[in-house]
């Protein structure tokens, strides 16, 4: 044989290999037929994205090249050749041990030319296409069964550092999935239905509809093959598998009937419009072109269980699976039955009434209880109408309407009367010009060690950038508070920055925030309540080490969700580190990383009207021995005169710094002899107030209602000692977004009647 007819057979053979490599040819054989199947393999078929190339004489490997194996994975086999003209190929018989496929490859060298990456058939088409039945793959080896017909793989399936790898192409073409290659991107694209994947040799990661997911394992080539983690596929698609140890196989469920399913509300009513809410689809992406259904009824006239089941026809006339669901009727809802009744029939001017709500449901789920005119006392007298209306889960209402009388007698006048019976965190009006009169208790302090951040200027943030840098070591308190105005979503961070040789612990000891909100004083009244409660019940508490040089994003819940246009956060810390740490706040746009710029951003001017500020000393201890409550009298907070503001520094403008009000101090005020018979209330001075004060170790709200305490003419009461003096602990600190100075308040008690 002269040479040119030795390189032909050659080429021809390489071609072969090249085409065997891509299974849209795999070879099927049925069990039940002995006739020999042959498939002639087109060479223009392995011409698909890239342009034609060339086989050159010095690209074709020897037999003996072409057997390679792997340390990880078990070594696979080829499909058996009769001659190696590249034109034929034997069929495979069903009973075929894994094991007889193996040493027929051993004993066959099959010559190979090398291909970069296995790519599909010019029309990108899965070419068998799955006719519904179960495919069963055979563990180290590249037996597949499906339908009763044997095919083999490019490669078997392998193990690889404890995963199972398939043949990309292979397995496609049994699913009926449509197989691409995008030479510009280098990615292989399988497209089934809607679902789009794409992977990449030697790459962890692919992505499902554009969403990039992380497989157990890279995808690689093997002998010119594509083979790609099996659970990569059957997660993306929802492809379901059984593993079956003892015969090594693995059995995927290939089912290409049409799936349909339908949802009906949680409770159904006797007469009520039933809303259906179908869904359906085709694994093979077909039109759904029929319904039907059983059992359906627009609206159900009695109670009971009922059956309804629906099913989709695809456009191949394929039915799916019928979808039941069993639906229990219930009788129509009882609307709730509104009633209250009062202690009495009638009642003084400015005596108490108390109102006891009887109202009641057929299922115990009343939702909303609404009172009308439900005051404590009047004090005019004749006939007052109150109404109670109650709401049931379902949105049935029903009210009931009560007079109750009043006499021209009076019991208690309403300044006594407020005094007396307010409930403590309600509010009552009273003269507030009567308080500066008032006697001050002439209590002295003295200041804990604490230093205290506060990053509240610029409050508007009109521009990204770093709001807030510091410097600080042990005990740290940070008070964060500000509005978004760049016109974008933003988030804010704080970074932490260990500068030292050792590594850095910072213990962040309790926690409270709030927003975003559109709303300062709430943001601010929460972050306090939430702060004070961290305090109570231990949570917040987190340890964060840093390596020298490192950073790290601390206090975390700022930045759990992004700030919209007009949207405040606010937020109070107590931290402590064991070294001294670097710390930036900073706001920028949501999507941005905040370790990859926040050294890049500028640093932000304050605004001119709020305080920003480093102050030492922030916690303020008062103990007041003497008694207090036997004449009114009142305590100062953050008035700059009883309570002078902290001296501090701006860093970042290299100023002296005074915090006007005192934000961000941390009040523990002990008061040992508070007389008997004492009311302790709140009166704001500066403007409007909503806050919190823990009293004797209870949360109790500055103004329980929605609406803000007004200055100077409201108070909310605190506490109120009993026939017996006591000592009265309260743990204060002024609620971002509200006003100083304030006081608190003592006033004897009117005698009771």
């Amino acid at each position: 044989m002269n040479l040119k007819k030795k390189l032909s057979i050659l080429t021809a053979l390489a071609v072969f290999q090249a085409f065997a490599a891509i299974p849209a040819n795999a070879l099927a054989a049925d069990q039940s037929d002995t006739t020999t199947t042959t498939n002639t393999a087109n060479v223009k078929s392995v011409e698909v994205v890239k342009k034609e190339q060339t086989i050159a004489e010095s690209d074709v490997k020897s037999g003996s090249d072409s057997k390679q194996s792997d340390n990880n994975a078990v070594e696979g086999t080829n499909p058996v050749t009769d001659e190696p003209t590249g034109t034929d190929v034997t069929p495979v018989d069903p009973n075929t041990d894994p094991a007889d496929e193996k040493n027929a490859e051993e004993d066959t060298a099959v010559p190979t030319a090398p291909v970069e990456v296995e790519q599909p058939s010019t029309s990108g088409q899965s070419v068998a296409g799955s006719k519904g039945g179960d495919l069963t793959l055979y563990m180290n080896s590249n037996k597949m069964v499906q339908d009763g017909k044997t095919y083999l793989a490019g490669q078997p399936m392998a193990v690889k550092n404890g995963v199972s790898y398939v043949a990309i192409r292979a397995l496609v073409d049994r699913v009926g999935y449509e197989v691409k290659y995008d030479n510009t991107t280098k990615e292989t694209i399988i497209i089934s239905g809607e679902d789009e994947l794409r992977f990449k040799t030697n790459s962890s990661v692919y992505t499902v509809n554009g969403e990039s997911r992380t497989m157990k394992g890279p995808a690689y080539q093997q002998k010119n093959t594509f083979m790609v983690p099996l659970t990569s596929i059957t997660q993306a698609l929802n492809i379901t598998y059984k593993v079956n140890q003892s015969a090594k196989t693995v059995v995927l469920n290939l089912s290409t009937k049409p799936v349909a399913s339908f949802t009906v509300p949680k409770e159904i009513f006797v007469g009520d419009t039933v809303t259906y809410n179908t869904k359906s689809s085709s694994p093979k992406g077909l039109d759904i072109v029929d319904e039907r259904w059983t059992g359906r009824q627009d609206s159900f006239d009695q109670p009971g269980t009922y059956t309804v089941t629906y099913a989709v026809q695809d456009s191949s006339g394929q039915w799916s699976d019928p979808y039941s669901v069993t639906i229990q009727v219930q009788k129509p809802n009882l609307p709730p039955v509104a009633m209250f009744m009062t202690d009495k029939e009638e009642y003084k001017m400015g005596e108490k009434i108390t109102y006891i709500d009887q109202s009641t449901d057929d299922e115990n789920a009343i939702v909303k209880t609404e009172w009308e005119n439900n005051a404590l006392a009047f004090f005019v007298p004749g006939p007052k109408t109150v109404t109670i209306t109650v709401t049931d889960k379902h949105g049935a209402s029903n009210s009931y309407t009560k007079n109750v009388n009043i006499t021209n007698e009076t019991l208690y006048t309403i300044s006594d009367f407020n005094q007396l019976f307010t409930p403590v965190g309600d509010k009552f009006s009273f003269n507030g010009s009567e308080v500066p009169a008032m006697e001050k208790v002439p209590y002295t302090y003295y200041d804990e060690q604490s230093v205290l951040i506060r990053s509240n200027s610029p409050e508007t943030v009109n521009s990204e950038g770093i709001v807030y840098k510091e410097t600080s070591i042990g005990q740290t308190r940070f008070m964060i508070h500000h509005v978004n105005n760049t016109g974008k979503n933003v988030k804010m961070y704080v970074v932490a920055t260990n500068n030292n040789m050792y590594a850095a612990t910072l213990e962040q000891q309790n926690m409270g925030f709030a927003g975003p909100s559109p709303f300062a004083t709430v943001a601010g009244r929460l972050s306090i309540e939430r702060w004070f409660q961290s305090m109570q019940d231990g949570t917040g508490k987190l340890n964060v080490v840093l390596q020298p040089g490192e950073s790290k994003l601390i206090l975390t819940e700022l930045n759990a969700l992004p700030m919209k246009q007009g949207q405040v956060i606010s937020l109070y810390s107590d931290v402590f580190s064991d070294y001294r740490l670097d710390y930036n706040i900073i706001m920028i746009e949501e999507n941005k990383d905040p370790m990859a710029v926040w050294s890049t951003l500028p640093v932000l001017d304050r605004d001119g009207v709020h305080n920003r500020g480093t102050y030492p000393n922030a916690t303020r201890v008062i103990t007041y021995d003497q008694e207090v409550g036997s004449k009114p009298a009142r305590l100062p907070l953050g008035d700059n005169a009883s309570d002078p503001n902290l001296v501090g520094t701006d860093p970042m403008a290299y100023t002296e710094a005074s915090n006007a009000g005192n934000f961000g101090v941390l009040y523990k005020i002990t008061l040992n002899n508070v007389a008997p018979r004492t009311l302790i209330s709140f009166n704001p001075r500066g403007g409007r107030y909503s806050g919190v004060a823990l009293v004797n170790g209870q949360v109790v709200q500055i103004s329980n209602t929605s609406k803000s305490l007004s200055a100077p003419n409201e108070q909310s009461v605190l506490y109120r000692t009993g026939s017996y003096g006591e000592a009265v602990t309260i743990v204060f600190s002024a609620a971002p977004g509200s006003n100083l100075p304030v006081n608190l308040l003592f006033t004897p008690l009117p005698a009771e009647k």
